[in-house]
């Protein structure tokens, strides 16, 4: 019997990626990028090769990116790895328009804990749409979603901890205060990262609650001779 709901599913699974894509894109390029705040993550990497090796970020992202993806592949499956595709394509898109035509300029130069406090909140949110419809916005997030399902940690702490490890490392080439500025941002992305994506998902250990009762009232009956 053909399930009608896929028909509908789809499509609300292509916007909603789309949509988590379109917010990423807008805020690294309007707050992160206009404001001079750093990335973690493998673009932090990729910046990190360029300073100590030379190498170029577009090389070094795709040669981090290749191999989770075909980790992702094995273990996730080609729907997962087909709406990761979805979201890097589009997110490069919709960047390179943003850079290309968009006019708008927020500064926030003088107030970057509220630059950090809005980047950490719109990418967790787009970040988080992007998990939800079954896909990630690139290969550091896969990895933090790969060992999230492997040790049972929440997802937005993986992305936290990455992140600050990778903005450590750019201390040898971004300026203190504008990585510290980042690191706000990156704990809160994670925590929104966490709270997007488990929203509306019930609660490990909430059947366990409601079975125990059922089992003592059968050990007190058998104990009585009523069972």
């Amino acid at each position: 019997m053909r399930n009608h709901n896929s028909g509908v599913r789809l499509p609300l699974q292509l916007t909603i990626n789309l949509l988590g894509t379109l917010l990423l894109s807008f805020t690294y390029y309007h707050i992160n990028y206009q404001n001079h705040l750093t990335e973690g993550g493998f673009v932090g990497l990729s910046l990190l090769g360029k300073y100590v090796l030379g190498l170029s970020p577009s090389v070094t992202v795709l040669l981090l990116d290749l191999p989770v993806l075909l980790a992702a592949l094995v273990l996730k499956g080609k729907g997962f790895v087909c709406n990761t595709f979805i979201s890097i394509g589009s997110f490069t898109v919709f960047y390179g328009l943003m850079e290309r035509y968009s006019g708008l300029v927020l500064n926030f130069h003088g107030n970057l804990a509220l630059a950090a406090l809005l980047s950490g909140l719109l990418t967790g949110i787009g970040a988080g749409l992007v998990l939800r419809c079954g896909g990630a916005s690139g290969g550091d997030d896969i990895l933090s979603l790969l060992i999230s399902e492997w040790k049972g940690i929440k997802v937005g702490t993986v992305f936290i901890i990455m992140d600050i490890f990778v903005l450590l490392l750019s201390l040898f080439y971004m300026p203190l205060r504008e990585t510290m500025y980042t690191a706000m941002a990156v704990v809160v992305a994670g925590q929104v990262i966490t709270l997007t994506t488990s929203l509306g998902k019930p609660k490990r250990g909430k059947n366990k609650l409601q079975v125990q009762p059922a089992l003592v009232g059968r050990k007190e009956a058998a104990a009585t001779g009523k069972l």
